[in-house]
């Protein structure tokens, strides 16, 4: 019974309090979603129409995951290399005893050409539900492998709450949707997503650098000013198990508690026909003259770019035609 139950609530048939999600919405109220065939149900898309974010459950194989797992392991331990592949370590463990292998690696970042980790965000089974958020012309924006650490008792290991576009200089933002795929079991003790449902009907926010005593780590920019009373979702996950959420959601994660590393990929995903705006004088000029003074810092002073030019670089066509993004 509790199985059907899990079963029954990751599909959206059933909220997290075991109660039934309302009959769905009318063809003319859906915003979040764009007609798909078959491939969600009814109570899906007004699941996701409400909540701002679906779980599927055992969408990618575990022979995937573990084919994703040892690429992982090549990279962090140098004996293979990408191009454009950013390498993350936690700011509490750089210099710790896991300084000379894979566990010092806590998250790869643009892994868009890589060729093993590349196939994830070209699976068939991810692409045919990314769909039904962006339409047919879809663009990969933004990849990552995360290797959340366990916590050295400094609480860096868990990531403020945010928004996802906050970092995007694209829009429309109901056109851009994330996969976030489990790699293993995850839960509420190696710090699961938590998500605060239908804050995707809200705005933007500001975002900032929490001041956290134990450190943060580069680019964990979050919300400062958010209603903490508000509701909040664990999605505790089992290997393969994908979540899709809408960009301007809410969610962070929390402390991985345990002795082990909890890992899990993402994408996200665009619209090709998304278009980019200028983000200067925003709440979003933070994060852009970050990531360009980054920029910098590796191609040099003298190269000319934008904060548009560092996504635009990093895009690629995944499925049907390019056009503005």
């Amino acid at each position: 019974m509790m199985a059907d139950r899990r079963l029954q609530t990751l599909l959206g048939h059933l909220r997290p309090d075991h109660s039934p999600v309302p009959a769905a919405v009318s063809a003319s109220t859906y915003r979040y979603t764009v007609s798909c065939g078959r491939v969600l149900s009814e109570e899906q898309r007004a699941a996701y129409e409400r909540d701002g974010f679906l779980v599927v459950p055992g969408l990618v194989s575990r022979a995937d995951l573990h084919t994703y797992t040892e690429r992982f392991r090549d990279l962090c331990t140098g004996l293979d290399k990408t191009p454009g592949l950013t390498i993350m370590k936690d700011v509490s463990i750089a210099k710790s005893e896991f300084s000379k292998d894979e566990r010092a690696i806590t998250k790869l970042q643009n892994f868009q050409h890589d060729p093993v980790l590349s196939r994830y965000f070209c699976l068939p089974a991810i692409l045919r539900y990314v769909e039904c958020f962006t339409g047919p012309d879809i663009m990969a924006m933004h990849t990552m492998l995360i290797n959340k650490p366990p916590d050295p008792g400094q609480l860096s290991s868990r990531h403020p709450m945010h928004q996802d576009l906050h970092y995007f200089p694209f829009r429309p933002a109901d056109r851009i949707v994330c996969s976030w795929t489990a790699m293993e079991h995850v839960h509420r003790g190696n710090g699961c997503l938590v998500v605060l449902p239908g804050t995707h009907k809200g705005s933007l926010q500001p975002h900032e650098y929490p001041k956290w005593e134990g450190g943060v780590n580069k680019m964990y920019h979050g919300i400062q000013n958010y209603d903490h009373s508000m509701p909040r979702q664990h999605l505790e996950m089992q290997a393969g198990d994908t979540v899709f959420f809408h960009p301007l959601l809410i969610h962070g994660s929390g402390t991985n508690r345990t002795s082990g590393f909890r890992k899990a990929i993402s994408c996200h995903f665009a619209s090709s026909h998304c278009q980019y705006i200028d983000v200067e004088g925003t709440s979003q000029q933070n994060i852009a003259d970050e990531i360009v003074e980054l920029a910098h810092k590796r191609l040099g002073p003298d190269v000319k770019f934008t904060f548009q030019d560092t996504w635009k670089i990093r895009g690629v066509c995944v499925q049907g035609e390019r056009d503005t993004l």
